[in-house]
């Protein structure tokens, strides 16, 4: 059976980003101040963003237009193309028919640059001369190095330890667009050396790097921070992804039973997944919606809904979301972009509201499941999109059991060529599954403010 590729063209690229709280019939909870637990307005964030992107942030608008200058960026990598996976359906042998959005198209090989480039351009509106920011695996740290030179901005870098040890081409990724780069927990911000301070060899975590980029950003007059996951506005600039999805599986002549992202911070599932869950909001469609996360760092499946920091620190304001708490210290699986202890708060709000699934799953089983989809359809995937992978054959091994068609889609949000000594420690058996015991999110807990 022939591969089978589903195209748009240049002017098919959206000309707006989807707002998912304009459908909401009840808004997530809001954002408080860390001090005085009251909701915050937008001046609270204004040292650290941008205040076209704080609207951004708080806007209840549906649709909200992507400027010329960014959609003239995303001409070099969108539209993304739609592949329906036909040499994995044999493979398996199902009747489900398996679609997937590859992202890793882009320059820095994943979905992260859909909002990089958008925050690099609000930036430079508003004069902003230096972004800083954190990264857990690099794929965001080198897609904001890339949006950033596009722009003429200075772009400062914490990267997570572990993965500055296990994957240093991305270093070179950054250094390359001009980005500085240095491994978190570090010496440069009084965050990093209060951890190193208690544990000198800190694999370090992305709760880490969010403090020690907030503390950079609120040090210094030219600098704004800049986050690749969780935020609203973040989720919106992803929707381009599922937007162009639509119009790809209506040239199909399909339409998904279960839509699938993998899911750390959650963007590039809510990118896929929120255009399509507009039809559900609206009674139209019913698919299903299913956000995959680690067993090692599984906050949708065993973390608690509650107001926590986005960082270790405490410096970033009170969002209410499944968390494993904001001391959660993740061990160092190479899934580095799914290494964070929460959530975002709308995917939280919406799997609150039934209206999004999650499930868990260790190391070994989604790098098998990537090996086949490698040995099938030749694209070998970054370890944070085997999880979608693993779900994906999963529903479409469920399907042939039940003897019954099903639509699968799934979002692989990049590539994985470098992230080979993953692969490596694969093939030699050298992986460790770990599962995250209920007990210690039930101690982390008594970390969390008590919110009244």
């Amino acid at each position: 059976m022939a591969t089978k590729k589903f195209f748009l063209n240049e002017s098919e690229i959206p000309t707006h980003w989807y707002n998912i709280g304009a459908d909401l019939k009840t808004p997530p909870p809001p954002p408080l101040h860390p001090a005085t637990h009251e909701p915050i307005g937008p001046e609270a964030l204004a040292p650290l963003f941008p205040m076209e992107l704080i609207k951004q942030e708080v806007s209840t608008e549906r649709y909200i237009a992507i400027p010329e200058e960014v959609r003239e960026i995303y001409k070099i990598w969108r539209p993304a193309p739609l592949i329906r996976a036909t040499a994995l359906e044999k493979a398996l042998d199902t009747p489900a028919r398996i679609y997937y959005k590859y992202e890793g198209v882009s320059p820095s090989g994943s979905h992260k640059p859909n909002t990089a480039v958008a925050q690099a351009y609000y930036n430079k509106q508003e004069g902003v001369k230096r972004i800083a920011t954190e990264t857990g695996a690099g794929q965001w740290g080198s897609s904001l190095a890339f949006a950033c030179h596009m722009f003429g901005i200075e772009a400062k870098v914490y990267m997570v330890k572990i993965s500055y040890q296990q994957k240093p081409y991305r270093r070179s990724m950054m250094q390359i667009w001009g980005g500085s780069v240095v491994a978190s927990p570090s010496n440069e911000t009084n965050a990093g050396r209060a951890v190193l301070e208690q544990d000198p060899d800190s694999n370090g975590s992305l709760g880490i790097a969010i403090s020690e980029a907030v503390e950079d950003a609120a040090m210094r007059e030219d600098t704004k921070y800049s986050l690749g996951s969780v935020l609203n506005h973040v989720l919106l600039h992803q929707t381009v992804i599922g937007q162009e999805a639509m119009k790809q599986m209506e040239m199909a002549g399909d339409y998904p039973d279960v839509v699938i992202g993998c899911a750390g911070g959650g963007s590039n599932a809510a990118g896929l997944m929120f255009p399509f869950l507009k039809d559900k909001l609206d009674g139209t469609r019913n698919a299903r919606f299913l956000a995959v996360e680690p067993a090692s760092c599984p906050s949708l499946t065993k973390g608690e809904y509650r107001y926590d920091f986005g960082d270790v620190a405490g410096l970033t304001p009170l969002m209410k979301m499944r968390t494993l708490g904001h001391t959660f210290m993740p061990p160092g699986i190479h899934a580095g972009g799914l290494r964070y202890h929460a959530m975002a708060p709308m995917l939280c709000h919406l799997y609150e509201g039934g209206y999004i699934e999650a499930r868990a799953y260790p190391q070994n089983p989604c790098f098998e499941a990537a090996t086949l989809f490698a040995r099938t359809e030749g694209i070998i995937p970054a370890p944070e999109s085997s999880h979608a992978i693993r779900a994906a054959i999963d529903e479409a091994v469920e399907a042939k059991q039940a003897g019954k068609s099903r639509v699968i889609l799934f979002n692989l949000s990049g590539h994985g060529l470098l992230d080979m000594q993953a692969y490596d420690d694969y093939l030699g058996g050298k992986l460790i599954d770990d599962e995250y015991p209920a007990d210690k999110v039930k101690e982390a807990m008594k970390s969390l403010p008590v919110i009244n």
